[in-house]
């Protein structure tokens, strides 16, 4: 089965294509250059934008995949979350290409399309603990033997992407933040300075950090003449930490065997090496995907559709885009 899946979410136009689970295409149209100048994500520019990529997008995917919509089987397009007029773009045209073709349709949720990506390069089993991180999720998932989903935590203010954005915008560097700060990073001294390293009283899976993005504005102002690589590195060293020990915590809680780090913040080396020596402490198999899979795509989407759609899976053409889409209930597992 060949499956075009788009990906609309927030700020990155996106195409894939897999058949029988293999990828054949992946295309992104990036938006860096239209939000830089703001420092973070405008909205309405990111829809905007969306409808000017996303024909184009998905003819390079089919050009490079070598097919036409003719030998297309089924679609698929994130319903969520995200920034509902994004998400309306994608899943707009997904639906209408599944319309005028006769085609099978699904929504996919986008954490799902993230935890599931390790699948198109290695074979994944369940169960195992998921830390999906990124622009705008930070958040623990268990996925069960059964193909269940259970919410272990999340933030409850930013997300680690959204916090590395922020600073970078306070430490006058481009956007996106997480890349621009990571760079500087590498020339600084990752303790030079004593960031906090947040906790939630009563939730110690959950994460926060917008305690660490006030801790930042506050050094700054009192440390002007600070050297902006060993602010950097030390914020950085702040989040990588906070990340690290709520995992730490998450593999204590369920007896994880195998962990999943995933969503754009995944690629960052700091925390790819920090997340490597804590599995093997743990005595857990850490699994990350490649870089060209951790930020948004639609092969990610596609794949995920092709599960579902294998299953004899479908959805409604009525389906509606959803800025908030919860993947699981909560799990009420002690710390």
């Amino acid at each position: 089965m060949i499956v075009l899946g788009l990906e609309s979410s927030c700020d990155d136009t996106a195409a894939g294509i897999v058949q029988d689970g293999k990828e054949l295409a992946s295309i992104v149209a990036s938006q860096d250059d239209v939000h830089g100048p703001y420092g973070g994500v405008v909205p309405e520019l990111a829809a905007r934008n969306h409808v000017v990529h996303v024909v184009p997008v998905v003819r390079r995917a089919l050009e490079v995949a070598g097919l036409s919509l003719a030998d297309v089987d089924g679609v698929a397009a994130t319903m969520g979350p995200g920034l509902v007029g994004c998400l309306l773009v994608g899943l707009s045209a997904a639906k209408s290409i599944a319309r005028a073709r006769g085609l099978p349709f699904v929504g996919v949720n986008h954490i799902e399309g993230h935890l599931l990506s390790i699948e198109l390069d290695e074979a994944l089993r369940r169960p195992f603990l998921g830390l999906v991180v990124s622009g705008g999720h930070s958040a623990l998932y268990w996925a069960g033997e059964d193909g269940s989903y259970g919410l272990l935590g999340s933030t409850r203010d930013d997300a680690a992407g959204e916090a590395y954005d922020k600073a970078a915008k306070l430490l006058g560097l481009g956007y996106p933040g997480g890349r621009e700060i990571e760079k500087l990073a590498r020339e600084g001294d990752p303790t030079a300075f004593s960031f906090p390293r947040p906790r939630v009283k009563g939730a110690e899976l959950d994460l926060s950090f917008s305690g660490l993005k006030t801790a930042l504005r506050l050094t700054i102002e009192k440390s002007p003449d600070a050297r902006p690589a060993d602010v950097a590195a030390s914020f950085q060293a702040a989040v990588v930490d906070t990340l690290l020990i709520a995992t730490r915590r998450a593999i204590g809680a369920t007896g994880a065997k195998t962990v999943v780090v995933t969503g754009g913040v995944s690629a960052n080396q700091a925390l790819r090496k920090a997340m490597e020596a804590m599995a093997e402490e743990e005595g857990a198999d850490l699994r990350v995907p490649p870089l060209k899979r951790c930020t948004d795509n639609g092969v990610m989407i596609a794949y995920a559709g092709w599960r579902r759609l294998v299953r004899g899976e479908s959805d409604p053409l009525s389906l509606n885009a959803r800025a908030t889409l919860p993947l699981g209930p909560r799990m009420a597992i002690g710390s």
